[in-house]
């Protein structure tokens, strides 16, 4: 008996082993991809300066931010690495190599994503913000230390305030929805994403001379840089002048971008010109159908079967059933949308016009940016497996902490939720689409070139035909 219970706790031992092994290698790998991606946005200058103090409270900062943006990113995985899972020992469910793929580690993972974004938001992210901007005590020693001390006692009086506030606030609510709130950026960023890969890809042009229209841009180009250099050389230095000038200058930024575009459409493949662009919009428009027609699903699930309420579970049986009604593809197709919303909600989020302005530009962001956007990166991705177990997107119940929220068995707010995330997507789509067709359509016939006076509603209909059949021509 004693030698039983003896290899039941090494077993135990070396299940925790493994488990503490795999995700620390884990961690490891996303740490290191997210600091090459902070490294990417950074902006040098701050980090290589004459002021030693400084430049090694940037980099310690910096390590804060990484940290915090590879949480981010783990809660992202957290449901595809779920649902994944469970597939794979669905198709092995008796190979030696996948025991290590079991219900606990998931679980631990779990845990370990909702115990460190809590760590990251609270504590690690006002830390960093509050190190970067102090300076030491008055008549203190100066030091990083100093900093240190200052930046902890700072914290301690926001936690205070913090905690004050959020008693208050639960006292007289009883439902905490802070996180799921910035997923109304959702619906938004779906819309989004066809502007958005449209820029990406080169847009085929109907009935549309590429060539001709680069030179006329060309030449209005080069008309503006004569009539700035003309400017520019001249003595006069009125109000007047100065402000044609910056008009001057943004226009011709403005002809300098067209042309820049012309010239990648005339450079680019009739295939990448003509098949890629229709495929990435075909594509988009499906995953986007796909999401509004799988939570009109699960409304209906919710007015006929309570089991469709999102809930919490404590202990995973992967490896049991699959997750979805059609299998493994089913599966793989809710990893797909899961990773689909995120990147929908990162897009909504910086297409907003009160976050515009937190948009990262490559080697050209200051470390108080770089903080901003790890905070609101890790809270949406934080709140990604609730947002999609909400709506449907995954039946995959939630894990630890992240099923006890309040709110989670209020049928009203779950399903109101889901009703507005329809209703607000569907909108948004309809309006992009029908948008995005009447676009081209004046930029075939060549409307666009019609001055604003000019109401492109009363252009008679033959007056279209002929101009579309002469292009042809």
């Amino acid at each position: 008996m004693e030698a039983d219970d003896v290899s039941v706790r090494e077993q135990l031992f070396h299940n925790r082993v493994r488990e503490t092994i795999i995700c620390v290698l884990l961690f490891t790998c996303l740490y290191m991809v997210s600091y090459l991606i902070l490294t990417h946005f950074k902006k040098t200058a701050e980090f290589v300066t004459e002021d030693i103090e400084d430049a090694t409270v940037n980099k310690i900062a910096l390590w804060l931010c990484t940290f915090t943006l590879s949480v981010a990113v783990c809660a992202v995985l957290l449901l595809p690495i779920s649902i994944l899972s469970n597939e794979v020992l669905l198709t092995f469910p008796q190979s030696y190599y996948m025991q290590w793929l079991n219900g606990s580690l998931i679980h631990g993972l779990w845990n370990l994503v909702f115990l460190f974004s809590n760590l990251s938001l609270v504590f690690l992210m006002p830390f960093a913000y509050f190190f970067t901007e102090s300076e030491g005590f008055a008549g203190s020693r100066k030091g990083v230390m100093a900093r240190v001390y200052e930046a902890v006692v700072l914290l301690l009086l926001l936690a205070l305030l913090v905690l004050g506030i959020v008693w208050v606030a639960s006292a007289l609510l009883h439902d905490n929805i802070a996180r799921k709130s910035l997923y109304v950026c959702t619906p938004f960023g779906l819309s989004r994403m066809f502007s958005v890969t449209g820029k990406l890809l080169v847009k085929p042009r109907l009935l549309e001379d590429v060539e001709d229209t680069l030179s006329c841009t060309s030449f209005e180009e080069d008309s503006l840089c004569r009539k700035l250099k003309k400017i520019e050389g001249s003595s006069t230095t009125s109000c007047w002048v100065k402000l044609n000038m910056e008009a001057m200058q943004k226009e011709y930024r403005t002809v300098q971008r067209k042309r820049i575009a012309l010239e990648m459409r005339g450079k680019a493949s009739p295939w990448q010109r003509n098949l890629g662009y229709p495929l990435a919009m075909l594509v988009l428009l499906a995953l986007t159908v796909m999401c509004v027609l799988m939570v009109c699903f699960n409304v209906l699930e919710l007015l006929l079967d309570e089991a469709a309420m999102p809930r919490g579970m404590e202990d995973p049986h992967l490896g049991m059933a699959s997750f979805s009604m059609f299998g493994s593809l089913g599966a793989a197709v809710q990893v797909v949308l899961i990773l689909y919303l995120m990147v929908s909600s990162v897009v909504g989020f910086y297409s907003s016009p009160l976050f515009t302005g937190l948009l990262p530009r490559a080697q050209d962001t200051n470390l108080t940016q770089i903080i901003a956007n790890c905070v609101s990166l890790l809270i949406l991705s934080s709140a990604l497996p609730v947002f999609s177990r909400t709506l449907g997107i995954t039946r995959f119940d939630l894990l630890g902490d992240f099923g006890r929220y309040n709110w989670l068995g209020n049928f009203y707010i779950v399903f109101l939720y889901n009703m507005l995330f329809a209703g607000l997507t569907s909108a948004s789509l309809i309006k992009t689409v029908t948008w995005a067709v009447q676009r081209e359509l004046i930029r075939a016939f060549g409307l666009h070139r019609l001055p604003l006076t000019v109401s492109r509603s009363t252009v008679p209909f033959r007056l279209l035909l002929a101009s579309g059949l002469s292009k042809i021509q």
